[in-house]
């Protein structure tokens, strides 16, 4: 039996928390974790963008002190960011999937920011699972989308990379993600002009 996990209280959106069993993401998350551990103490206070997940409990594994939002829509319900005492906050591709990702940007109060998201893929369209309403990119990022997005939301770009995501199967299309960057990364501190 599968374990299922509740994403929203006020729907009845559920997560398979045992998603990556048959696939697990390492490169993505060892270079994610190798990018944090560059820019943020193990003794900074983490709110981790997103209900808690299988990165976020790698993240409490290693000691880092992590906190997760419960699930709510962030594009109408910033409170849990309001609420926070975090000092950084982190968005593990989040920002894709939210409608307004400037209005969630603005209202973080902490100084210090760590976001990754993936990239536009000019071969591919957009995602969008057709089971999941809450499993749908509405933003397919460029890198200096992202640069101008975090730029006009008060954040200024200390340190970002990029990687590919290669698959194992054949065709053309996968043949073009060795060699075509998916995933980009930043570290961002809060412009004190804002």
């Amino acid at each position: 039996m599968r374990a299922l996990a509740p994403v929203c209280t006020s729907t009845h959106l559920f997560i398979d928390i045992n998603m990556y069993q048959k696939y697990y993401p390492k490169k993505r998350y060892q270079i994610t974790l190798d990018f944090l551990k560059k820019y943020i103490s193990k003794s900074e206070k983490i709110l981790d963008l997103g209900v808690e997940n299988p990165f976020s409990l790698e993240m409490k594994r290693i000691g880092y002190k992590v906190s997760n939002t419960k699930g709510e829509d962030l594009d109408v319900d910033i409170s849990g960011l309001l609420n926070s005492d975090a000092e950084v906050v982190t968005a593990f591709e989040i920002f894709e999937h939210l409608l307004s990702p400037f209005t969630v940007l603005r209202a973080i109060k902490s100084n210090k920011l760590v976001a990754s998201v993936p990239l536009k893929l000019w071969f591919a369209k957009a995602y969008r699972s057709k089971t999941d309403a809450w499993d749908r990119h509405y933003h397919e990022f460029e890198d200096w989308q992202f640069d101008w997005l975090l730029e006009k939301a008060g954040w200024n770009i200390q340190a970002s990379t990029k990687w590919t995501n290669p698959t194992k199967k054949i065709g053309i299309r996968p043949l073009l993600r060795w060699f075509t960057t998916r995933y980009y990364i930043v570290y961002a501190t809060r412009n004190t002009t804002f």
